[in-house]
């Protein structure tokens, strides 16, 4: 079980589940050649999965391929189910940095199979977060500079205003699928920029007010 403290602050959240959002920035999607989506891409990882800030991301022997994707991760506060858009940031108690870290080779030969791509997605220490922000401290969550570095040279660089959904929108529409519960995680999509990590890199992710992400692959 993993235990997430917002800075400031000595309550813990147990967390739940980990519901990320695929395909919400337009040039990501481009970049690897997806369809544009009429509805949300959601995939869940699991809570072994995650890594803490200055951790080491260690790459499964049954992948050659294995890619950072930099995202805004938004820690729910409290229990809802069917959250009105105009009311789904009352649910949102904090801010993080999160890598969606994504076995490329692997998740493409389940889709070409046709089968679920969780075994790319959730292996353990394929989410690396950072300390987690008050959701007071952050002054608009769309409106966030978001910036990944390898080994010191610029990999991604967006801003959370190029996402296809907000941060409310995200939230309203996951809770018509899932409850979500306090200590929930949601991912909501890297921008473009994805690319190979390999053994001896040094991953450096900053979201401006939110804060950073170091991790090292083993």
């Amino acid at each position: 079980m993993h235990n997430i403290k917002l800075k400031g602050s000595d309550k813990a959240y147990i967390v739940g589940k980990i519901v990320c959002l695929g395909r919400n920035y337009l040039e990501h999607i481009r970049e690897l050649n997806n369809e544009v989506p009429d509805q949300p891409v959601i995939f869940c990882k699991p809570g072994s999965s995650i890594l803490k800030n200055h951790g080491q991301v260690v790459i499964p022997a049954y992948s050659n391929d294995c890619h950072h994707e930099l995202e805004l991760a938004v820690l729910i506060g409290k229990n809802g189910k069917h959250i009105p858009e105009t009311e789904a940031m009352s649910y949102v108690c904090g801010y993080g940095v999160a890598l969606d870290l994504t076995l490329r080779d692997v998740q493409a030969r389940q889709k070409e199979k046709g089968l679920p791509w969780e075994i790319a997605k959730g292996f353990d220490t394929s989410c690396p977060l950072s300390d987690f922000v008050p959701a007071a401290q952050v002054g608009n969550p769309d409106n966030l500079e978001i910036c990944l570095k390898v080994n010191g040279v610029i990999r991604q660089q967006g801003n959370s205003n190029m996402m296809m959904r907000s941060v409310a929108q995200i939230i309203s529409e996951i809770s018509t699928f899932f409850t979500l519960e306090e200590g929930d995680i949601i991912l909501t999509g890297t921008p473009s920029g994805v690319g190979p990590i390999q053994s001896g890199d040094i991953l450096d992710g900053e979201i401006e007010q939110v804060g950073s992400l170091r991790v090292s692959v083993a």
